[in-house]
């Protein structure tokens, strides 16, 4: 699973980000969340279904083949949630026996009229109705939903959408769809039949075995899984698709996308030769299934799903020519394929043990990157997960990677369970060597293998593999909450280098052992020692002849937690130079930009305006305060080189939005000319760009872009139309806020209000804010940005009632009455 990417006002969280923080103050529940207890195990299960897209029923025919686990049973209650039941039998060898069950609308409670043994199957036939629109199930902030099965647009009256159903198992939502025990330590083979009409294509797991073509215009198409699976990685995709078809060994891979984007496919995924390649060969575990199939769909309530041989992509992931300029979702694609590896060919025990599906999927962005890219780059993704979790946590607090206790199964995918796990990972990696951990992988995948798995087998497999004992960092990382912050300070006094280090994080955090490289930049000379921190507080000395220009204490940048260091300004510009690593990169840029005034930091700036990292070039652009005449005299020239000429788009549109706020007129031809540039994301920086330039002439801007770049930058020109706040524009947000997915409404939600609090008319005010607070709500973005809405809303109240007292007649009126409106609906907002 791959989670909602979420932006707003201009900044990019991933979709747990805002999370942790309020996982960790709430209040946990203390249950003890035991792994599934197995009275019967799933063998098979046969499926037949049939779609009513009137209705939005599915109608299904079920055949489940078990066996008890262990003891003797003479029942089964499997899992149904919202269905009618209209039979129950037991399958014999010439005739079915009508079977005794009870049903609340979650558990199908069976008699199975006799007892079974140990290894005895039996098969169960169940016909049946899923009604999953008529489901009240909540879903949560990584899945936003949790009915099962989905029908987008089955009516046909959404212009420009196509109609498509699709399902989403996980964690367990296959139970709204199909009866079965719909818990991750369950393993069956399947065999699905649809039958839909015949001119939609049709995906599940496993192998196309059949198409049977129907006299009523439909064609049933049978998909069978010969290895077991869980029962949340089944799916059903519809809808009008084409299939580009790729190989690997002879295996077919294939990608489903709508018409629009199809000529893209290999521009898309067609890296995914060659990661699956890859992935086999560092897992020692050549690709265990038949075919691996990706499909984009629309709508999609989460960011992507692993699903057994069929990974299932939201809409974000496919782009034309033009939208990839701006981007990929080349680690989205990584991380799902790593998933049929590590989710799928091993599964997960209990959602309290997600960590082995989901933090080896994100680990493997890293490890892809560098083999695809190299050093630098896998750093930078690394660097990136450590600041995503880090963000989400205050004073070193955090919940624990292994979590036996939560409130609901869906707390765990999160911020912990991604990009936490991913660098716990990684950090073990460099500990004990990529061989003995790759080894190590491949020990916990073959002894496993189509079984289920929990941190504990994780561990037994490292330590089978390099002889030692693992359960320290396991205890310290994987059953504890929580990353050391080290407060430092670096020293030379009687010929000797010191180090200080302090853990100051919580006292309710453990006390780290953290084993780390430092390294000692003397001159020419590169002394490299190695330290234990151990305790909350600790000096370290290295005799050395002169006082070190720099150290750098952990060199390898595995340290799961944060530095607080007292390094100069002259010794970050060293280190930008002299230790140039990723992170130590980035980090002397964020220094020198906090100390722009001074000449030393503005030298650092423009030299990093020429760094190999795109990221870098972007964070040295926006350091400089162009506002400054020196400084712009002394930037300006290379400022309007990046932006006419880097190769990287957001470089390009960061430079001329920098240029812009000199409010110089002679970078309006600049941003005349970006129009014509083939990335949307320029093109919406150019416009931005003239409207702060000569915002008389931004209207004719506007009216002279096509239909399809207006579409592309709706961000951008939310922004400006904020600023505007005519009446005419409000149907442009609209039109969007009504119809967008999380990721869309986040992007322009804000400056929707903003544009409110700008215009002058009470009747749109009204509706504007009823439409934010509906569609945050229809989205699930209430949950990461309401209170902001409660004070955004209540601000723009007190603005408009200050107004008034200044204003009469008519204008007082209004103002009273958009005051009104937006204390209303902060107070709404409020009981969200």
């Amino acid at each position: 699973m791959n989670k909602i990417v979420i932006g707003m006002f201009g900044l990019a969280l991933l979709g747990q980000a805002n999370l942790a923080l309020a996982q960790k103050e709430a209040k946990v529940d203390p249950t003890y969340r035991f792994t599934a207890t197995k009275l019967n195990d799933l063998v098979h299960t046969k499926l037949d279904v049939r779609f009513d897209y009137a209705k939005r029923y599915l109608y299904g025919k079920a055949w489940i083949t078990l066996k008890p686990h262990f003891y003797s049973t003479d029942s089964l209650t499997l899992d149904a949630k919202g269905m009618d039941i209209h039979s129950v039998a037991m399958v014999g060898a010439k005739t079915n026996k009508t079977l005794k069950f009870t049903y609340d609308k979650e558990k199908l409670r069976i008699d199975l009229g006799m007892k079974f043994d140990k290894n005895e199957k039996y098969t169960v036939y169940i016909d049946y109705t899923a009604k999953p629109n008529e489901l009240t199930i909540k879903g949560s902030a990584a899945i936003t939903d949790a009915k099962g099965l989905y029908f987008i647009n089955p009516d046909g009256t959404e212009k420009g959408k196509p109609t498509q159903i699709w399902t989403q198992g996980e964690t367990e939502a296959s139970s709204a769809w199909f009866p079965t025990i719909d818990k991750p330590n369950q393993k069956t083979t399947s065999e699905i039949s649809m039958t839909v009409l015949s001119k939609y294509v049709t995906l599940s797991n496993g192998k196309l075995v059949s198409q049977k073509t129907n006299q009523n215009g439909t064609r049933t198409d049978t998909w069978k899984m010969d290895q077991p699976h869980s029962p949340y990685l089944f799916m059903m995709a519809v809808g009008d698709f084409r299939i580009t078809k790729d190989t690997y060994k002879g295996k077919e891979l294939s990608y489903y996308l709508e018409p629009k984007y199809a000529p893209y496919a290999k521009a898309i995924f067609g890296k995914t030769p060659r990661m699956v390649s890859f992935f086999s060969q560092v897992t020692g575990v050549d690709y265990p299934w038949n075919k691996y199939a990706q499909i984009v769909v629309r709508d999609y309530v989460s960011g992507a799903m692993e699903n057994t041989t069929a990974t299932l992509h939201g809409e974000s992931v496919q782009g034309t020519d033009r939208e990839l300029l701006d981007g990929d979702r080349e680690s989205t694609i990584a991380h799902e394929l790593f998933h049929q590896w590590f989710g799928d060919y091993v599964t997960a025990e209990s959602w309290s043990n997600i960590t082995v599906n989901e933090s080896f999927a994100a680990f493997s962005e890293i490890i892809w990157k560098q083999h695809d890219m190299g050093v630098d780059a896998a750093d930078r993704v690394r660097y990136e997960k450590l600041n995503t979790y880090l963000a989400s946590t205050k004073n070193g607090e955090s919940p624990i990677l292994v979590r036996f206790n939560y409130n609901d199964k869906e707390d765990v995918f999160d911020n912990i369970s991604y990009p936490k796990g991913a660098v716990i990972l990684y950090a073990l990696k460099n500990q004990m060597g990529d061989d003995a951990f790759f080894s190590s992988l491949n020990r916990y995948l073959t002894t496993n293998a189509y079984k289920n798995g929990e941190a504990h087998q994780l561990r037994l497999a490292f330590e089978d593999v390099t002889g030692r004992d693992w359960t320290s960092y396991f205890n310290q990382w994987y059953y504890a909450g929580g990353h050391p912050i080290l407060e430092v300070k670096y020293g030379y006094k009687d010929g000797h280098a010191t180090i200080d280090v302090k853990q100051v994080q919580s006292e309710n955090v453990q006390t780290f052992t953290l084993p780390l490289k430092v390294q000692l930049i003397v001159g020419n000379q590169r002394i490299n020692q190695q330290i234990v921190i151990n305790s909350r507080e600790q000096q370290f000395s290295f005799p050395v002849a002169q006082a070190p220009d720099l150290i750098d204490l952990d060199v390898d940048k595995i340290l799961v937690g944060e530095i607080r260091d007292n390094k100069t300004l002259d010794q970050y510009i060293l280190q930008y130079t002299k230790a140039p690593s990723y992170a130590n990169r980035i980090k002397a840029v964020q220094q020198a930009a906090l100390k722009n005034k001074e000449e030393a930091a503005q030298r650092l700036l423009m030299l990093a305006l020429a760094d190999k990292d795109d990221a870098i070039r972007v964070l040295a652009i926006k350091g400089f305060n162009m506002k400054d005449e020196k400084t712009k005299e002394m930037v300006a020239a290379t400022l309007l080189r990046l932006a006419k000429e880097d190769k990287n788009s957001g470089v390009r549109a960061t430079a001329l939005s920098r240029l812009a706020m000199t409010g110089d007129k002679a970078y309006l031809a600049t941003a005349q000319q970006a129009l014509k540039d083939r990335s949307y994301k320029v093109i919406g920086t150019a416009v931005q760009a003239i409207n702060m330039l000569d915002p008389t002439g931004v209207n004719a801007v506007l009216a002279g872009l096509d239909i399809d770049t207006k579409d592309h930058i709706a961000s951008q020109l939310a922004s400006v139309y904020a600023g505007l706040g005519d009446d005419r524009y409000n149907d442009f947000y609209l039109n969007i806020i009504n119809t967008a997915d999380i990721n869309k409404l986040a992007s322009v939600v804000g400056l929707y209000a903003s544009y409110l609090g700008k215009n002058t008319n009470p009747k749109i005010t009204q509706s504007g804010v009823q439409a934010i607070i509906f569609n945050m709500d229809r989205t699930k973005l209430t949950a990461y940005y309401g209170q902001q809405f409660v004070a955004l809303f209540k601000a723009s109240a007190d603005a408009k009632q200050k107004a008034a007292e200044t204003a009469s007649g008519t204008e007082k009126d209004n103002l009273l009455k958009q005051a009104e409106y937006f204390s209303a609906g902060s107070v709404e907002m409020g009981k969200k």
